[in-house]
């Protein structure tokens, strides 16, 4: 696993100091086009349970949670900002999340990284996708992302979990920039991304 952290390191710095100029443009754009900040601060959970703040480009307006679908979001969501809408299409929404990889806190390849409340709710197999750093994109992006329920998912994450290899992260990557361009799974089949519920109770 040595190498996939040195290899995460090394591509995350490379990839800021490649891309900061759009890192700029993109700021500024948001910040024209919408009130509030230029990027999206929130706790997720990462490896082992434990929490970070994972960074994004902000899409939507200030507060958004509390509006309209609250943590539900629709492909024609009024809360999502015009500029955000460009974002969420193209996946730019997640390019801050490099400085989660520079920090430790999350890889270019893995689960993506989750809410407190959705682990809290995570049986004992789910709580399995938590062994590996959370990741940019994933195995679960690239085979059906949000067009799949949540229990697929986190099933295809801990596949990747038990499975995981530097060839399998070789090709994920690759599959993730078809994926990007084709825009496939960015909403669910109903134009709706639903928010985790578990299928069961945890035991307490």
């Amino acid at each position: 696993m040595r190498i996939k952290n040195f290899i995460d390191f090394c591509l995350s710095w490379g990839a800021l100091i490649l891309l900061s100029p759009i890192f700029w443009i993109i700021a500024g754009i948001i910040k024209i086009d919408s009130a509030g900040p230029a990027f999206f601060r929130q706790e997720r959970i990462g490896k082992n349970g434990k929490p970070f703040t994972s960074y994004k480009f902000r899409t939507m307006v200030d507060n958004a949670a509390s509006k309209g679908l609250g943590l539900n979001i629709a492909v024609d969501d009024d809360r999502i900002t015009a500029v955000g809408k460009i974002l969420r299409n193209t996946s730019l929404d997640e390019l801050p999340q490099l400085f989660n990889v520079v920090r430790g806190e999350m890889s270019i390849i893995g689960p993506r990284p989750t809410l407190r409340y959705q682990v809290v709710a995570y049986d004992a197999f789910q709580r399995r996708r938590l062994a590996m750093k959370p990741g940019i994109t994933g195995w679960a992006q690239i085979n059906g992302r949000n067009a799949i329920p949540w229990e697929e998912r986190i099933k295809l994450d801990i596949w990747y979990v038990d499975n995981w290899s530097l060839k399998l992260d070789v090709q994920i990557l690759g599959r993730t920039i078809g994926t990007v361009i084709r825009r496939e799974g960015l909403y669910g089949p109903d134009g709706i991304n639903y928010d985790f519920r578990p299928s069961r109770v945890p035991a307490t």
